[in-house]
């Protein structure tokens, strides 16, 4: 699991760590030395923890002007037993509210499992996004399955075409460009 390590070609265009609006502004990274696991795994150093013992992230890009962002995931998203949205919502979400992002594209190929609670935090969060959305690309099949179930569905948006989209091709901008225009493409159907 340490060589999974988040998508590194927009690195030339953004760090969250060098982005004094970033939840993650000033976070230094070891370039050899693992220090954080999931489930006695040590990960890849350039993942951020935001709080869960088996969830990380990276923030691989954020526009202010345009009010999105691209939030790539790693691990497993347990709500059940460690409440990881509550972390992820308060500790990474909410402070991007508050800098204006309402638009949020989660990537998730690395998202192993996921587990459901509540959906009081996916409400939270939606109900706080005025015109905004929450887009998650290319989430494994048994993850969106437990999505369905759980009833998150309603605030988030996945499957079908967001779980094929080649997004490492694009540049962000384009990459929101098109999840944009899927998304107006599937309120007017």
């Amino acid at each position: 699991m340490h060589e999974i390590e988040p998508y590194y070609n927009w690195r030339s265009i953004y760090i969250a760590a060098e982005d004094s609006r970033s939840p993650f502004f000033g976070r230094e990274y070891s370039e050899f030395e693992c220090t954080n696991t999931i489930y006695n795994y040590y990960i890849h150093p350039q993942w951020d923890e935001f709080g869960s013992n088996t969830l990380y992230l990276k923030v691989l890009y954020v526009n202010y002007d345009r009010h999105f962002c691209v939030i790539e995931m790693f691990g497993e998203w347990n709500d059940i037993l460690y409440n990881d949205v509550m972390f992820f919502y308060r500790n990474v979400i909410e402070e991007m509210i508050a800098e204006d992002i309402r638009y949020f594209i989660l990537i998730g190929e690395n998202v192993l499992e996921f587990h459901a609670d509540s959906a009081d935090y996916y409400e939270e969060w939606a109900d706080n996004l005025e015109d905004g959305w929450i887009i998650c690309l290319n989430f494994r099949d048994h993850v969106i399955n437990e999505f369905m179930e759980s009833g998150i569905d309603y605030y988030l948006g996945f499957g079908g075409r967001f779980n094929e989209l080649p997004w490492r091709k694009y540049n962000p901008e384009q990459l929101f460009t098109i999840v944009d225009a899927m998304i107006t493409k599937r309120l007017q159907a």
